[in-house]
C-alpha cells in the first residue's frame, strides 16, 4: 500500500493493513467517510450492509472461522446503538471484532450536535477496551491497545471499541504523531506453557480414572491433533459443545453427542479444554455431573480455569501445549473402565442410527407441511465435508443441534442471539467462496436481518438461505398452548412470502410446500446461489428445547431435568 501519510483517516487505514486485515465491514456514515474513503483506497475490500448489527455479525463470522481479528465499522449515534445487540453476542462468544466509529466534531462536544450520545458509556460494559481519541499523537497507540484487547492473550478474546471525533479524522497528522514501530504488524501471540508441577497433578487424576471425558470449548479449536492424541492415549470420551462443534469427525470412536447426559452424571473425571461452565453445562454444577467428580480444567483464561467451580486441578496454558503434555506425561499409564467406555458407545452408534432412522421415517405433520427433521434429512444428503453451516433460529436451532450435518458450524451462541443467520452466512460465503455455506434460519429469525440478502447479492456472496416456515414463534406458542391455556398473544407470523422476498432482494428464490419438491428445490438453490429458498414447515413439531424446558426459563438451571435436580440437592 501507497502511504500517503496525510491524515489521521490514512494512519489509521495503514494501521489496518498492516494488522492483516482484509475487509472492513459496515455502513457508511457522516461522521465516518473521511475514515471510509482512507480504507477502501488503502485497499480493503469494504463490505457494506444495510444494517449495522449485520455489519458485526459478519465481522464475527470472519473472526470465529479465521481466528483472526475482523473489523467492523459503524457511524455515530444510532448507527453504534444498532450494533449493540451484535456486539453483546460477540461479548458472549469471546470472539475477536474491532469496532471503530465516529463522533461529535471537538467543537461542538456539550452543544447538543447532531447524533451525539455517550457512546462509549453504550458499549463499555460489552467491550473488553473502550477509547475514545481526541488527539491525533493519540491515535496509533490507542488503536495498539484495543487491537490487543479485542485479540484476548491471558484474557478472553471479545470485541474491543474505539472512535474518533470527525473532524480529528481529517486533521494533518506530523512525522512526530507517527511512530513507525506500530505497523510492524500483528504482535505474535505468546504461549502459554503448563507448569510441570501441575501436569504432574494432572497426570496423577488421568492415571486414576475409570470413565474420564473431555469437553471441549472455543479454546479447543486449532487444537485438533493435540485432542486426538490426548483421547488416544488415555482413553477418554469426548463431547463437544457449539463453540467447538465440528473440531472432530462426527465418527471418531471417542466422541458420543448421544450420550451427554449420561456421560455427564457418571464421569469420574471431567475434562474442560477451553470451555466455560456456563449454563450450557450446568455451571459445573453436582446436580447434574456426578456427585463428586475430578475436575481438571484447561485454558488461557480465568474463567476458563475457574469460573463457577474451581477445578482439582488447573492448567492457565494453551489448550494444545497443555494437551501435548498431558499426553506425553500419561501415556501408557491410564486403564480406563473399558466395559463403561464400551457401553456408553454402543448406545451412542444405537441413538445416532435410531437418528438417522428416525429422519428417514419421519412423515409430515398433521397439517401436511414438512417435519423439520424431514427438511434437515435432504440438506445433510446435499452438505458437503467441507461445507459452512449456519443455524439461527429458537425452534429449528433445536432440531438443527441435534441432527443437521456440520462440518463447520456457527450458530446464535450462548447469549441465543436470534438473527445471525443471514450476516454469518454471507460473510462466510465472501471469505470462503470455494465452500458450500449453507443457514437454516427460522422465520421469525429470519426477519430481522432479511434485508442484508441484499448484502449477499450485491457482494455476490454465494449462500443459501433456508428458511424453515413455520409462521409462529414456535417454542413460545407451544408454551403459551401448554402453560398460559392456549392464550396466544404475540406468537403468530401468519402470511409472509419469504420467497417474495429474496426475489425481490435479486437472489434465486423458490418456496417449497411439498416433501418431495425439497431435494431439488435445494440441489437449484445451490446451483444458483445466493439463493432464498423457503420450506413450509409443521408447527405439530415440538422441538427437543420446547421439550427440556428452556423456554419457561427455570429459577436455577437452564433445562427443567436440571433444575429439578438442583433444587432437590439445594433441599
Amino acid at each position: 500500500m501507497e502511504d500517503r501519510g496525510r491524515t489521521v483517516s490514512d494512519v489509521i487505514a495503514r494501521y489496518l493493513v498492516s494488522q492483516g486485515v482484509q475487509r472492513v465491514y459496515g455502513l457508511v456514515g457522516g461522521h465516518i467517510q473521511p475514515m471510509w474513503d482512507a480504507v477502501a483506497l488503502a485497499g480493503i475490500d469494504i463490505v457494506d450492509v444495510r444494517h449495522e448489527g449485520a455489519a458485526v455479525y459478519m465481522a464475527h463470522a470472519d473472526a470465529e472461522i479465521s481466528g483472526q481479528l475482523a473489523v467492523a465499522m459503524v457511524t455515530a449515534g444510532p448507527g453504534l446503538t444498532n450494533a449493540v445487540t451484535a456486539i453483546a453476542n460477540a461479548h458472549t462468544s469471546r470472539v475477536p471484532v474491532l469496532v471503530m466509529s465516529g463522533r461529535t466534531p471537538r467543537p461542538q462536544v456539550g452543544m447538543g450536535a447532531m447524533q451525539d450520545v455517550p457512546q462509549a458509556a453504550v458499549v463499555g460494559p460489552l467491550c473488553r477496551r473502550v477509547e475514545m481519541v481526541s488527539e491525533r499523537h493519540h491515535v496509533l497507540s490507542r488503536l495498539e491497545a484495543v487491537v490487543e484487547a479485542a485479540r484476548g492473550g491471558d484474557e478472553p478474546a471479545g470485541p474491543a471499541y474505539i472512535d474518533f471525533p470527525t473532524d480529528l479524522l481529517v486533521e494533518q497528522v506530523q512525522p512526530a504523531d507517527v511512530d513507525e514501530q506500530a505497523f510492524r504488524g500483528p504482535r505474535p501471540r505468546a504461549s502459554v506453557q503448563p507448569a510441570q508441577a501441575d501436569i504432574d497433578r494432572a497426570a496423577a487424576l488421568l492415571a486414576g480414572a475409570q470413565r474420564p471425558v473431555l469437553i471441549s470449548g472455543r479454546g479447543a479449536v486449532g487444537a485438533r491433533e493435540e485432542l486426538e492424541a490426548f483421547l488416544a492415549a488415555t482413553g477418554a470420551l469426548y463431547l463437544d459443545t457449539g463453540e467447538s462443534r465440528g473440531i472432530l469427525e462426527p465418527t471418531h470412536p471417542a466422541y458420543v453427542p448421544a450420550m451427554r447426559s449420561r456421560v455427564m452424571k457418571e464421569a469420574d473425571l471431567v475434562v474442560t479444554a477451553g470451555r466455560r461452565l456456563d449454563f450450557q453445562l450446568a455451571y459445573g454444577s453436582s446436580a447434574v455431573f456426578a456427585a463428586d467428580p475430578a475436575f481438571l480444567r484447561i485454558g488461557r483464561t480465568a474463567d476458563e480455569v475457574g469460573g463457577n467451580r474451581r477445578a482439582d486441578v488447573e492448567l492457565r496454558a494453551d489448550v494444545s501445549s497443555a494437551l501435548d503434555a498431558l499426553t506425553a506425561a500419561v501415556f501408557g499409564t491410564p486403564e480406563p473402565d473399558a466395559t463403561w467406555l464400551e457401553e456408553i458407545r454402543e448406545q451412542n452408534r444405537a441413538r445416532s442410527e435410531k437418528l438417522q432412522r428416525m429422519l428417514v421415517d419421519q412423515s409430515e405433520g398433521d397439517d401436511g407441511r414438512i417435519h423439520p427433521y424431514q427438511l434437515i434429512r435432504v440438506l445433510n444428503e446435499q452438505i458437503d465435508d467441507d461445507a459452512v453451516v449456519v443455524a439461527d433460529g429458537g425452534d429449528i436451532l433445536s432440531f438443527a443441534r441435534v441432527a443437521l450435518k456440520a462440518p463447520t458450524y456457527l450458530d446464535c451462541g450462548a447469549l441465543g442471539c436470534l438473527g445471525v443467520g443471514v450476516p454469518f452466512a454471507t460473510s462466510a460465503a465472501i471469505n470462503h467462496p470455494d465452500r458450500q455455506v449453507v443457514a437454516l434460519i427460522g422465520d421469525g429469525s429470519f426477519g430481522f436481518t432479511a434485508i442484508d440478502v441484499d448484502t449477499a447479492v450485491r457482494q455476490g456472496a454465494k449462500a443459501v438461505f433456508v428458511i424453515a416456515n413455520n409462521e409462529a414463534w414456535n417454542i413460545e406458542r407451544y408454551d403459551q398452548v401448554e402453560r398460559f391455556d392456549g392464550r396466544l398473544v404475540g406468537v403468530e407470523l401468519p402470511g409472509c412470502s419469504y420467497e417474495l422476498v429474496g426475489r425481490g432482494l435479486g437472489a434465486h428464490a423458490e418456496r417449497v410446500e411439498r416433501f418431495e419438491d425439497l431435494a431439488p428445490a435445494f440441489a437449484r438453490a445451490l446451483e444458483n446461489a445466493p439463493a432464498v429458498l423457503e420450506v413450509m414447515v409443521t408447527r405439530d413439531a415440538r422441538s427437543p428445547d420446547f421439550a427440556s424446558g428452556l423456554a419457561i426459563v427455570p429459577p436455577r438451571q437452564a433445562l427443567l431435568a436440571w433444575n429439578d435436580a438442583e433444587q432437590s440437592l439445594r433441599a
